[in-house]
């Protein structure tokens, strides 16, 4: 088992993770960012293939080096993909690939990171970590999900890539959100009698790939990054935010009459084998696509104190309550409603190195939680 030791161990090579290594470099620390996949940014390679950022150009640039597209365009999730390994390379980020966290942990005063990598098991300690993992990795599906049958096809947005995915007949799909309407024009668009089940989350006004969508764009995404969990305002809009999708941004209810998509309320259970909604009435399906959501996933850390019982970070803008030397960066509403965006993250990567690196380094010792003042 080979080992080594890093000032600081970022966990994720993703957009989050980038910004925080290159961060941490200018502070002239030895750091590596730890990356499960290939390359940086293959988590968006992951994501369905039509995907495309609601974000234009300046929005969606990590600092110091402007995504290569046109003013106004929101680059596609593998253009986006690219631009992460290109970044890393522009600026040299120390990155140790195919290497998977397995094991988070605290010992003798010093992180412990356990991975699997291509070579073999490996261990490697850090005297800070910086978890910059993604904020949606762990699917989430009604527990009814389990009462399907299994000659009908279950997919999860996370897991859906492209219409060749769908079974051959109708499709269900359930979350009427941006994935979940994205994915049902898809579906219509290959043939698939289509269902959408779900309550409507509301949609922009304008159409975004226009001028006067940039315009207005613009001005809400500027507001996302003043609405803060250091304002009761945005307090607020954090804990209305838990659990509830964005308005539609891009589609629209007309595109998705326009297809032909059948639009239903909320699947509420199984009944017989078909998905069923309030009214009683079964929906016949041969693939289902749960969009439902989807939450972090940080079962690998094995540090007292760090997570809460629903498994989320215990943390207070980016910094680990409880265990000195631990940060998390591009978690939803973190700071700000932007914090999970990329036009959020380098704010908070910059909140969370400084602070780490003020605050003292010792064994981590569960703590008792006390109420901690916003900062």
């Amino acid at each position: 088992m080979s080992r080594e030791h890093v000032d600081v161990a970022v966990v994720g090579a993703g957009a989050a993770g980038l910004v925080v290594a290159r961060r941490l470099q200018e502070r002239g620390l030895d750091v590596l960012a730890v990356e499960a996949h290939a390359r940086p940014g293959d988590g968006w390679r992951e994501r369905y293939t039509s995907l495309r950022l609601f974000s234009p150009r300046w929005a969606s640039s990590l600092p110091g080096y402007p995504l290569p597209i046109a003013m106004r365009a929101c680059p596609s999730a593998g253009r986006m993909a690219d631009y992460l390994d290109e970044y890393a390379t522009r600026f040299a980020v120390p990155l140790r690939l195919r290497s998977r966290v397995l094991r988070l942990a605290h010992e003798a005063g010093r992180f412990v990171l356990d991975l699997d990598t291509p070579d073999g098991p490996s261990r490697m300690t850090a005297d800070r970590v910086v978890v910059a993992a993604g904020a949606h990795r762990r699917p989430v599906r009604p527990p009814f999900a389990s009462q399907v049958p299994a000659s009908v096809r279950q997919l999860h947005s996370l897991e859906y890539r492209r219409p060749a995915d769908l079974a051959a007949g109708p499709v269900l799909v359930v979350g009427a959100g941006n994935s979940g309407t994205d994915i049902a024009l898809e579906a219509a668009a290959a043939g698939h009698r289509t269902v959408l089940a779900g309550r409507h989350p509301g949609q922009t006004p304008v159409r975004i790939d226009t001028v006067p969508g940039f315009l207005v764009g613009g001005v809400i995404l500027g507001l996302l990054r003043h609405l803060t969990v250091a304002t009761p305002v945005g307090r607020a809009a954090k804990r209305r935010q838990a659990g509830h999708g964005l308005p539609l941004i891009r589609n629209k209810l007309a595109d998705l009459d326009a297809a032909g998509v059948e639009r239903v309320g909320r699947i509420t259970g199984v009944e017989a084998g078909l998905p069923t909604g309030a009214d009683g009435v079964p929906i016949p399906a041969s693939t289902i696509v749960w969009c439902t959501g989807s939450r972090v996933e940080l079962s690998w850390i094995d540090i007292d104190g760090a997570l809460d019982g629903d498994a989320e970070p215990r943390q207070t803008r980016g910094i680990a309550d409880d265990v000195p030397g631990l940060g998390f960066v591009g978690l939803d509403f973190q700071y700000s409603a932007a914090s999970s965006t990329i036009q959020g993250m380098d704010r908070d990567a910059r909140s969370v190195v400084r602070r780490l690196l003020e605050r003292p380094v010792a064994p981590a010792v569960p703590a008792q939680r006390a109420a901690q003042p916003l900062r």
